[in-house]
């Protein structure tokens, strides 16, 4: 087993919102040692990360994908997103995993068309096993949801689309 860059990132915001200054991880002789730069819970943590030396490579993987990167198919950064005239855009308020239901097969939280409130569950992220419920913080009607079900979300990325009432 080894570390791949999503369970690397999803390690990073994980330290970033806990009240921990540093983290000492080894994974099959993977080292991941993380420290904040500063004193206190504002300041960001760095990443060191040792491979051992007899699977460190610079060479891609054998599905032809760099072993560091995106998945193959998705671009490095997030396609920018228009926003719907009138529209407010509710961001990713963390990295992770993004689900538009609570469960496989069940109906989605919201749907274009759907009134919410700055309450109303309108996901969820996942992030290293644990579910967040993303909430819409705007009341209004939802005009659009440019965020894929299942799909890998980045700090800020929009999800969804509100017209305010």
């Amino acid at each position: 087993m080894s570390l791949n860059a999503k369970e690397v990132a999803q390690i990073l915001e994980a330290l970033e919102a806990s009240s921990f200054d540093s983290l000492d991880l080894e994974i099959a002789g993977v080292k991941l040692s993380l420290r904040r730069r500063g004193a206190g819970p504002a300041s960001s943590p760095t990443a060191v990360l040792t491979h051992p030396a007899a699977s460190s490579s610079a060479t891609p993987a054998a599905g032809g994908a760099a072993p560091w990167g995106p998945p193959a198919g998705r671009e490095a950064f997030p396609a920018a997103v228009e926003a719907p005239p009138g529209s407010i855009a509710v961001p990713a308020p963390l990295l992770g995993v993004f689900y538009r239901a609570p469960r496989p097969g069940e109906p989605p939280y919201v749907d274009i068309g759907s009134h919410v409130e700055p309450d109303t569950i309108i996901g969820i992220i996942e992030v290293m096993k644990l579910m967040n419920t993303v909430r819409a913080g705007v009341r209004g009607e939802v005009v659009a949801i440019p965020a894929r079900n299942g799909e890998l979300v980045e700090y800020g990325e929009v999800l969804i689309f509100v017209r305010p009432d």
